[in-house]
């Protein structure tokens, strides 16, 4: 089963990143942007059948390594 996953920076937090992304594409032309932040993907394929295992078992992966619950949100998407 294949579930993903996005982790994005919490709204508070500084994107030094995400700044650097705009301003670039600013200067290539695309001056119509409020802002850009940037963030994680992963895809990931676990060997579970049952859907509700699979999300408990991405959840605990996010909270024990794959987010920083600190500075980042994560929300997990079925394929």
């Amino acid at each position: 089963m294949k579930i993903s996953v996005v982790i994005t920076l919490k709204k508070d937090v500084l994107d030094p990143q995400g700044k650097i992304i705009q301003q670039t594409l600013d200067g290539m032309g695309f001056n119509n942007l409020n802002e850009i932040r940037q963030g994680k993907f992963f895809e990931i394929d676990i060997k579970e059948s049952d859907p509700k295992k699979a999300k408990i078992q991405v959840d605990d992966m996010c909270k024990k390594l794959l987010a920083n619950l600190v500075i980042e949100n994560y929300k997990i998407l079925e394929l």
